[in-house]
C-alpha cells in the first residue's frame, strides 16, 4: 500500500503539547554542540566502552581510565548524551558515587544503525563547516559552503575526486547507501524488457552498470558523467570484467555540445535528477526526449519525501535538501512526487508507471516514454 505522508496528518496537524514543542526548540538551538559532543563521543571510543559494558555498566572514572580522558571531558560528554537519551544510567545506579552509564536505544543507532552512521559521517565530513554559509547560499542560489574544500568549484561534483580521503569516503558512502538499497527491487523491473542499450546518466562509479552486467548478460551499458566520474567508472569496470560491455560517455549532460547516443532501449537516471533546479531537470529530459524512440523506457529512480513510510526519512530526506543548497550546488533538493513528474513531463515524456516502496528507504521507480 502506498502511504504518502504529504496525504496524511503529518504535515498538516500542530498538536504538539507548549512543553514539548519548548523542548524541541532546546535540541535545535544547541544542536551544532549536541552534534560535536556525539562525534566526540564516537571518535574518542568512549560510547563503543559503554557498549561493550553491556547492562552492568561503566563509571565515568573507568571510562576515564580506559580513555585517557580526564573524568572533567567524561563527565561533559556523558551528561550531555543523557540528555538526548543517547545514554541512560544503568539501573543499580542510586547516587552519584556509583553512577554507571548505559548504552540508549538513540545511542545503539548511532553506533550500529547503517543509515544514522551515513548520515552522521556525511553530514560531519561534508556538511557542518560549510553549513554556516547556508544563509549566503539561500540569498545567492550558490553552494557557499563549497569553499571549505576549495574556492574553484562551482559545483562539488566537480570537486568529488580531489576530496580528501575521508570526505570522499563519507560522500559516496551517503549516496551509495540510498540509491544501492534499491537496485535488487529495481533491476527485474528494468530488464524485464530487455533492453540491449541502457544508457546510465550519472553513473558516477559505475555501481548500476556493473550491477546491469551481473543481472542481464546481454545488456550493454553507457555511462555518461563528468570526466572525473568516468574515468573512475571505467576503471571499476574493467575491475569487475566488465571493460567490454561498459563504455563511457564524458561530458556535461547540461552543456549544448553533450551528445547522448540515439535510440537506446533504456535510460536510466539514479538519484541524478535531485542534483539539479527544476528548470535543469526540464533540459535534460528534454534532452532525453531527443535522444530516445517510442520504444525507449527512461526510468528515474528518486526517494521522495512525500512517498516515504516513516517521517523519520522524509526528514532526513528534508535535510538532505540543505546540502545541496549549501554545499552541492546551490539549486537542487530532494523533490515530491508531483513537482518532479511535472518538470520530466515539461520535455515531452509521459509517465507510464510509477513504482513506491522499493528498497527499505522507500525508493520511487518512475518509468517514462515519448507521449505518443
Amino acid at each position: 500500500m502506498d502511504k504518502a505522508l504529504y496525504n496524511d496528518d503529518t504535515f498538516k496537524n500542530d498538536k504538539i503539547r507548549a512543553v514539548d514543542a519548548k523542548f524541541e526548540a532546546q535540541k535545535i538551538a544547541f544542536s551544532p554542540l549536541t552534534f560535536q559532543a556525539v562525534r566526540a563521543l564516537i571518535e574518542t571510543g568512549l560510547l563503543q566502552m559503554i557498549e561493550d559494558a553491556g547492562d552492568e555498566g561503566i563509571s565515568r572514572t573507568q571510562l576515564a581510565e580506559k580513555s585517557k580522558i580526564s573524568e572533567y571531558g567524561v563527565g561533559v560528554l556523558c551528561e550531555m548524551a543523557l540528555g538526548m537519551d543517547v545514554l541512560k544510567f544503568s539501573k543499580d545506579t542510586t547516587d552519584f558515587h556509583n553512577e554507571k552509564f548505559v548504552l540508549g536505544k538513540t545511542g545503539w543507532m548511532l553506533l550500529e544503525d547503517d543509515l544514522t552512521k551515513a548520515n552522521f559521517n556525511f553530514t560531519n565530513d561534508i556538511c557542518y563547516q560549510g553549513a554556516w554559509d547556508l544563509l549566503d547560499s539561500i540569498k545567492n542560489s550558490k553552494p557557499e559552503g563549497l569553499k571549505v574544500f576549495g574556492t574553484q568549484w562551482t559545483t562539488i561534483y566537480e570537486a568529488l575526486s580531489t576530496l580528501p580521503e575521508r570526505a570522499k569516503k563519507s560522500w559516496f558512502d551517503f549516496d551509495h547507501f540510498y540509491s544501492d538499497i534499491a537496485f535488487p527491487e529495481a533491476l527485474p523491473i528494468v530488464y524485464a524488457k530487455k533492453p540491449k542499450h541502457l544508457i546510465d546518466i550519472g553513473g558516477n562509479t559505475a555501481k548500476w552498470a556493473i550491477a546491469s552486467c551481473k543481472f542481464d548478460s546481454d545488456v550493454h551499458v553507457t555511462i555518461v558523467d563528468l570526466p572525473g566520474q568516468t574515468a573512475v567508472a571505467e576503471k571499476n569496470a574493467a575491475a569487475a570484467g566488465f571493460a567490454d560491455r561498459i563504455s563511457t560517455c564524458a561530458g556535461n549532460i547540461l552543456r549544448e555540445e553533450t551528445k547522448l547516443p540515439s535510440k537506446p532501449d533504456a535510460v536510466w537516471m539514479s538519484q541524478f535528477l535531485d542534483c539539479f533546479s527544476l528548470h535543469q531537470i526540464s533540459k535534460i529530459a528534454k534532452k532525453v526526449y531527443e535522444a530516445a524512440d517510442e520504444n525507449t523506457n527512461v526510468y528515474v529512480l528518486e526517494p521522495l519525501w512525500d512517498k516515504q513510510h516513516f517521517t523519520a526519512s522524509s526528514y532526513s530526506l528534508q535535510a538532505t535538501s540543505l546540502y545541496f543548497t549549501c554545499m552541492a550546488n546551490g539549486n537542487s533538493k530532494m523533490y515530491r512526487f508531483q513537482e518532479l513528474v511535472d518538470a520530466i513531463e515539461e520535455s515531452g515524456l509521459e509517465l507510464k508507471t510509477a513504482h513506491h516502496n522499493l528498497g527499505s528507504n522507500c525508493y520511487s521507480l518512475l518509468v517514462f516514454n515519448k507521449k505518443k
